[in-house]
């Protein structure tokens, strides 16, 4: 995958989340008005807070809504991680052009939520999926 090169906005942002949450960023983008962290795996605890504390007072002092993803090196862990709330059930992958598709299976109950309003939250997942894998698309079944 390509370097991934933060400006100085972007800088400030992870500054701020490391030192507030003590936890370590990999990637941080702006996706559908959110600011996307991927935290490196085993400091997604510390970068949420106890009942997700650490991130409402973020979204206090940043004026923004924040998702925070533990970063997996494996695709379908990744996949995984990105729709955890939703808790998904299954993840298949389909060649798509010069990458892949992948289709998340979650709970019926959580289809309309793990799409999100005008696709937002499949947007946000294609936005991180296309800067670290060959994931080009992503639906939710």
């Amino acid at each position: 995958m390509a370097e991934i090169a933060f400006d100085n906005e972007t800088l400030g942002y992870i500054r701020l989340f490391e030192e507030r949450t003590g936890a370590r960023v990999k990637d941080c983008l702006e996706a559908e008005e959110k600011l996307v962290y991927l935290v490196v795996p085993g400091d997604i605890h510390k970068a949420v807070g106890p009942g997700g504390v650490l991130v409402d007072r973020l979204k206090g002092m940043m004026k923004k809504e924040i998702q925070v993803v533990e970063w997996a090196d494996e695709p379908e862990a990744l996949v995984r991680n990105i729709f955890y709330w939703y808790s998904p059930r299954q993840v298949d992958f389909a060649p798509k052009g010069r990458g892949r598709h992948v289709t998340v299976t979650v709970d019926p109950a959580w289809k309309a939520r793990a799409i999100g309003k005008q696709g937002k939250n499949l947007k946000i997942a294609r936005a991180i999926l296309a800067r670290h894998t060959d994931i080009v698309s992503v639906s939710v079944a």
